[in-house]
C-alpha cells in the first residue's frame, strides 16, 4: 500500500478523502500523459542524433551484416541507423521491435501527422491515441504518400483524435481511395474503375502459446468463403453434441476447425492399425529433460495401390520437464515449460496429446546443461548446439524474447580462424562457456558495433552497451545492474500539471 505523497503538501493516503483520491489520481494520469508525450519528444530526438550519416562517417568501409539505414516510419519521414534501437529499447526495459516502433511512432506524428504531434504535446490529445494513428498510417497497405497521410492528419486532428479503430480504418480506406494509391484489380473493367486492395489472409501466431495449450488464429476471407467454413464448423460442432459432447459450444467449434484443419482424418478411426508408442526413460536429478513428440494421424487406404498421401496432421511438441529418480522409477515433475512460446504445460496435457490416435513417441536423451562441451573446430556438433539452446531458451540480448531455436550461436570470444595454422592458442574455443543463443540482429548488432558482453556463470550474461549501461541477463529476465545514465540534462521537458 502506497503509505504517503510525494510532494509538496504530501500527506497519509488514509488522511484523504474521496474527492482528494480523485484529484491525486488525476494529476498523476495528466503526468503520466506527460510523461509519454515527453518520451515521443525524446524518441524523435534520439533519431536526430543517429541519422543515416553517422553510419558513413563511423565506417571506412562495409562489411556484409553491417549497420544500415532503415526507414521506420512512413514517406517523408527521415531515415535512422538501424542499430540505434537497441540501446534506447535497453534503457527503456522494452525489446529493439517495441523501441523501433516508440522512434517510428515519434518520427511519423512530428514529421506527417504535425497537427496530431502538436495537439499530443498541447495535452488535447494522449500519446497512446497519436501512436495508435501512427502506427496505421505507418503500416498501411498500400503505403500511403506524404499528402495522403496529411489527409488523415487534418481528419483525425479535427476530432481532437477521438477515433476509435473501425472509424480509422474507414478514413484509411477513402484515404486510399481518394488519392488512387490502390493496385488497380485486373479481374475489373478500368472504366468501371473499383480499385482495391485485398484483405484476405489467414494469421496463426505460432509465437504465442497459451498455458492451456491453444494458439490464436485470425482470419479474413472472401464472404462466401466465411460462410461456407462457419456452416461447416457449426455442422461439425452439431455432431460432436449428438454423439454426447459435453463440451461448450465454443470448444466444440474450435475441435471441429481442428478436425477440417486434419482433414477429416476421424475417419481413420475406423482402420485397423495399431498406434506405436515407443518410449525410453533417461533422467537424471537437476538436469533438463526435453522429449520430442511427434503426432502424425494418416489417411489411409484399403487399396495399395492407392495414392500415397501425405500426412494429414504432423506436430512436434518440444516439453521440458524437472526430472527425479525415486528407487528404479523416473519421476517428472507435474508442470514443464513448451519451447513454443515459452509457457508452461501441464504434464497430464502432454499425456492427452500423445494419447491421440497414431501417435509416435521420442524420448531424446536427457543432456545436462551444465556440462562443459568442447569441439575442436569452430563448427558446433549437434550436441553442444542442443545443450546452448535448451540452455539460454531465448536470444540472450537484453529485453530480446526471440526463441532460441531460431537464433544463431555465437561464439562470445570471436573465433581466431588462423590460430591453429600460427601456433597460438585459440582465444575463442567452440566451448559451452564462450557460446550463446543471439537472433541475427544482435549477433549482427555485437559484431558490428561497440555492444558486448560476457557469460559470468552457465545462462547468466552481464552485457555492455555504447554508452556504458551495464545489463544482466538470465533466464529469468533482464536487469539494470546500474542507475541508467547522468540525471536529466537542461531542456528536457519535465511533466507539467494541466
Amino acid at each position: 500500500m502506497i503509505e504517503a505523497l510525494a510532494g509538496p503538501g504530501a500527506r497519509e493516503v488514509d488522511d484523504l478523502t474521496a474527492s482528494d483520491v480523485l484529484h491525486a489520481i488525476r494529476d498523476r494520469k495528466a503526468a503520466e500523459d506527460q510523461a509519454a508525450a515527453d518520451q515521443l519528444v525524446l524518441a524523435a530526438r534520439w533519431a536526430d542524433l543517429h541519422p543515416p550519416e553517422s553510419i558513413h562517417d563511423a565506417a571506412s568501409f562495409t562489411v556484409p551484416g553491417c549497420e544500415h539505414e532503415e526507414p521506420i516510419a512512413g514517406e517523408g519521414a527521415p531515415l535512422v541507423a538501424e542499430f540505434c534501437v537497441a540501446e534506447l529499447g535497453t534503457v527503456l526495459g522494452i525489446s529493439p521491435t517495441a523501441a523501433k516502433k516508440l522512434i517510428g511512432h515519434a518520427l511519423e506524428l512530428r514529421h506527417r501527422l504535425p497537427r496530431l504531434w502538436e495537439q499530443v504535446h498541447s495535452g488535447r490529445v494522449p500519446a497512446w491515441r497519436a501512436r495508435a494513428v501512427a502506427e496505421t498510417t505507418i503500416h498501411s497497405t498500400p503505403s500511403l504518400t506524404a499528402e495522403a497521410a496529411g489527409f488523415v492528419d487534418s481528419q483525425v486532428a479535427a476530432v481532437a483524435g477521438r477515433i476509435g479503430q473501425a472509424q480509422l480504418d474507414r478514413l484509411l480506406a477513402e484515404t486510399i481511395k481518394r488519392y488512387d494509391l490502390a493496385t488497380a484489380d485486373p479481374t475489373k473493367d478500368p472504366v468501371d474503375g473499383w480499385q482495391h486492395v485485398d484483405p484476405r489472409h489467414v494469421t496463426v501466431d505460432k509465437d504465442d502459446v497459451h498455458y492451456a495449450g491453444t494458439l490464436h488464429l485470425e482470419a479474413d476471407l472472401y464472404l462466401a468463403d466465411a460462410l461456407d467454413l462457419d456452416r461447416a464448423v457449426a455442422h461439425h460442432a452439431a455432431v460432436q453434441k449428438a454423439l454426447g459432447s459435453t463440451e461448450s459450444l465454443d470448444v466444440r467449434r474450435a475441435k471441429a476447425l481442428g478436425d477440417l484443419a486434419r482433414t477429416q482424418t476421424a475417419l481413420d478411426l475406423a482402420q485397423d492399425d495399431s498406434v506405436q508408442d515407443d518410449s525410453a526413460q533417461d533422467s537424471c536429478r537437476g538436469f533438463e529433460a526435453r522429449s520430442s513428440t511427434t503426432d502424425k494421424a494418416r489417411t489411409s487406404t484399403t487399396d495399395e495401390s492407392g495414392p500415397d498421401l501425405p500426412a494429414a496432421r504432423e506436430v512436434v511438441i518440444h516439453a521440458h520437464f524437472d526430472a527425479s529418480v525415486v528407487g528404479e522409477q523416473t519421476v517428472f515433475g507435474p508442470t514443464g515449460r513448451m519451447e513454443n512460446g515459452q509457457r508452461l504445460v501441464l504434464l497430464d496435457q502432454v499425456r492427452s496429446w500423445c494419447a491421440d490416435s497414431r501417435t509416435k513417441v521420442t524420448i531424446k536423451p536427457v543432456i545436462d546443461l551444465n556440462a562443459q562441451l568442447t569441439a575442436q573446430s569452430y563448427d558446433l556438433p549437434d550436441r553442444i548446439r542442443e545443450q546452448i539452446i535448451l540452455r539460454d531458451r531465448t536470444c540472450v540480448f537484453p529485453s530480446c524474447t526471440r526463441p532460441a531455436r531460431g537464433c544463431d550461436i555465437d561464439h562470445i570470444t570471436a573465433y581466431d580462424h588462423d590460430a591453429d595454422a600460427e601456433g597460438r592458442p585459440q582465444p575463442g574455443p567452440t566451448r559451452s562457456d564462450n557460446l550463446a543463443c543471439l537472433c541475427r540482429f544482435h549477433h549482427r548488432l555485437k559484431t558490428h558495433s561497440p555492444w558486448n558482453y560476457r557469460m559470468v556463470e552457465p545462462g547468466v550474461f552481464e552485457w555492455t552497451s555504447p554508452h556504458g549501461h551495464r545489463y544482466r541477463r538470465d533466464r529469468t529476465g533482464t536487469t539494470a545492474l546500474e542507475p541508467s545514465g547522468p540525471p536529466e540534462p537542461p531542456g528536457i521537458p519535465r511533466p507539467r500539471r494541466r
